[in-house]
């Protein structure tokens, strides 16, 4: 669901951007007013679930590939304005450092997973579940339906803007400037792959987290602490980083070291093509499109390195090196909070 720099014209992802500005501005304030400082190294686990998730690319009939998304368990674990922080920082590393999603279409991707879908799927998790508890049978159901919701809505914005820029942008000659296939393609191909793989692999991957959770470490669940920015006990001051989180942070290493089987799916996903499998589907490649998707050169890009060596060992390091930059880019992001609460106070 990647949306990669190309297939979208500046004049569509240039203003998103912009207007993706002031939801991050909101979501660092919400997340400083109801997450706290206390809960931003769970912010910074959530990051690094979602990042090393959209790794593990699964096959899809007809041979394309999809992903789960991580973001209604955020939104679950933390709230929905904490999602947008955390799978932001996500995908701006996937996109600065491994060429994974676009810089110009880097808030669109934002739009559809950072924003869409953690807000929609919690709204159905939240219907769903009522006043139940996180690990009740009823909020189980509500995870995996709203998992699976909000990542169908997602890629059903993203087939949208894949679909209108033919419409939009076409050459004097007719052909499309930037994404070649109409909406009647695009909403079908991406549907298909969603409806029938992501949807349920994210509901499953949703719904087993918040049951593992609730049972391990029920404390991480926002909505049951009342007092979030309360300060630890002296017993919880005492426990060291890995004790207090280790019933995220042992997951998270176990996939780590299964990203590499992201490496067994050999499609490419909807959307996401090179230049020269555009030309091998539709016979040219779009003139937009030429001049935008390589702009940027990304490090480690497909999260593989140009001098060869081990793909399974390059994957686990690229998975290790992706999560230590966004706990990175969430520090930056506590301080640049703090700061700005600070100087809101002196005036």
């Amino acid at each position: 669901m990647h949306i990669p720099d190309g297939y979208l014209a500046p004049q569509t992802t240039i203003p998103v951007i912009a207007g993706m500005i002031p939801v991050w501005a909101i979501a660092a304030k919400k997340v400083k007013n109801r997450v706290g400082e206390k809960n931003l190294p769970v912010l910074s686990l959530g990051a690094a679930f979602s990042f090393t998730i959209m790794m593990m690319n699964v096959p899809v009939a007809g041979g394309s590939s999809a992903h789960a998304v991580g973001a209604v368990l955020i939104a679950i674990l933390l709230g929905p304005w904490a999602a947008t922080v955390a799978v932001s920082a996500a995908l701006l590393i996937q996109a600065l450092v491994f060429g994974d999603g676009g810089i110009l279409a880097f808030g669109m991707n934002c739009l559809n997973m950072a924003v869409v879908m953690p807000f929609s799927g919690y709204f159905v998790y939240k219907i769903i579940t009522g006043g139940n508890s996180p690990g009740t049978a009823r909020s189980l159901i509500g995870a995996a339906v709203g998992g699976f919701a909000g990542i169908n809505l997602a890629a059903l914005l993203a087939a949208f803007e894949f679909g209108i820029q033919p419409v939009l942008f076409t050459a004097a000659d007719g052909t499309a400037l930037y994404c070649p296939y109409p909406l009647s393609v695009s909403i079908p191909a991406m549907m298909f792959a969603h409806l029938l793989v992501a949807g349920p692999l994210e509901g499953a991957v949703t719904s087993a987290a918040v049951a593992y959770i609730a049972k391990a470490a029920p404390q991480i669940f926002l909505e049951n602490q009342t007092l979030p920015d309360a300060p630890d006990t002296p017993e919880a001051d005492s426990k060291g980083f890995f004790r207090r989180y280790r019933a995220l942070i042992i997951p998270l290493v176990i996939l780590i070291l299964l990203t590499p089987l992201g490496l067994l799916t050999k499609g490419t996903a909807w959307g996401e093509w090179s230049a020269d499998e555009l030309r091998s589907m539709v016979g040219y490649v779009p003139r937009g499109f030429q001049s935008t998707a390589d702009w940027w050169q990304a490090i480690l890009p497909d999260y593989s390195a140009s001098g060869g060596g081990s793909q399974v060992l390059i994957y686990i390091i690229s998975a290790a090196a992706g999560i230590a930059l966004i706990a990175l880019l969430i520090f930056l992001f506590s301080i640049f909070v703090k700061k700005k609460g600070k100087d809101r106070d002196q005036k």
